[in-house]
C-alpha cells in the first residue's frame, strides 16, 4: 500500500474575473479565491489556513473548520475524460493535492501529521457555483456532488510549517465508519433515512455546519441546493 502524500501545496489571492456588463450570466464579473498556484517553499499553516492564501466568500469558505481543502489527484484524469476540457491540479481550488487518498479512504476525525503541523478531517466539501463559472459548465457543482468527487476539509490541531512532497502520516482514526463518501451519501442520496442523519450528526468531529444541516433535516426542514450549486450562474 502506498503512503499518502501531498503532491502539491497551493495558495492563491482573491481575483475579480469577467465583465460587469456581460449579458450571459456565466460571463459576468465575479470574485473568487479558487485560482491557486503551486508553491515549493515551506508555508506556515495556522488554524485559519496557509499563509498567503485567501478566500472571497468568508461566510461559506475558510475559517477554522475549513482551514485546508484537500482534493485527490486521481480524480483529474476522470474529469478530463468526462468533460473533454483541460483540467488539472488546482482546478478545484484545493490547498493540498493528495496522492493515495480519496473520499472512500478518508474518514471524519482522521488525524494526520503533515510536516510540523497536525490536521484533522472535519467535513466533505459542499461544492458551490464557482467551479461551474470557472469552467463554463452550468451543472458542474451538481456533477461534483453527484459523483462524490467532492474533496474534504481539514481543521488544524497544531500549527506548523508544511511543504509539498510530504507524507500524510495517520495518527488516529476514531470514526472509520464515517468515510467522506458515506457522509456524502447521507447528505445527498439517503435524505429520507433520518436514523443515518441522526447518527452522523452525533459524530463529535463533524464540522458544526454539517451537523446543523442534519439537525434541521431531523426537524423536517430541508433547504434547496439551487442557490449553492447554481448561484448567479442562472439568469
Amino acid at each position: 500500500m502506498n503512503n499518502p502524500y501531498v503532491q502539491n501545496l497551493l495558495v492563491g489571492k482573491v481575483k475579480q474575473i469577467g465583465k460587469p456588463e456581460a449579458k450571459n450570466p456565466m460571463e459576468r464579473e465575479w470574485e473568487s479565491g479558487i485560482f491557486k498556484d503551486t508553491v515549493h517553499d515551506k508555508k506556515w499553516l495556522s488554524n485559519s489556513g496557509l499563509a498567503g492564501d485567501e478566500v472571497a466568500d468568508k461566510k461559506n469558505h475558510g475559517g477554522s473548520e475549513k482551514a485546508v481543502f484537500a482534493y485527490s489527484t486521481k480524480h483529474y484524469d476522470t474529469w478530463k475524460l468526462e468533460l473533454n476540457i483541460h483540467i488539472g491540479i488546482g482546478a478545484m481550488g484545493e490547498n493540498i493535492a493528495v496522492n493515495y487518498l480519496d473520499e472512500e479512504t478518508v474518514c471524519i476525525g482522521d488525524t494526520y501529521q503533515f510536516g510540523d503541523a497536525i490536521i484533522q478531517v472535519s467535513q466533505p466539501r459542499r461544492p458551490c457555483w464557482k467551479p461551474a463559472r470557472r469552467f463554463k459548465i452550468i451543472d458542474f457543482a451538481l456533477r461534483i456532488q453527484n459523483t462524490g468527487r467532492t474533496g474534504w476539509y481539514f481543521r488544524v490541531l497544531k500549527e506548523g510549517f508544511v511543504q509539498e512532497k510530504q507524507n500524510l502520516i495517520l495518527l488516529e482514526r476514531p470514526y472509520p465508519e464515517w468515510t467522506i463518501s458515506k457522509c456524502n451519501e447521507v447528505m445527498y442520496e439517503r435524505k429520507d433515512d433520518l436514523q443515518l442523519a441522526k447518527d452522523l450528526a452525533s459524530c463529535e468531529f463533524l464540522a458544526s455546519n454539517w451537523r446543523q444541516t442534519l439537525e434541521k433535516r431531523l426537524e423536517g426542514k430541508e433547504s434547496s441546493v439551487e442557490k449553492r450549486v447554481f448561484g448567479p450562474n442562472k439568469a
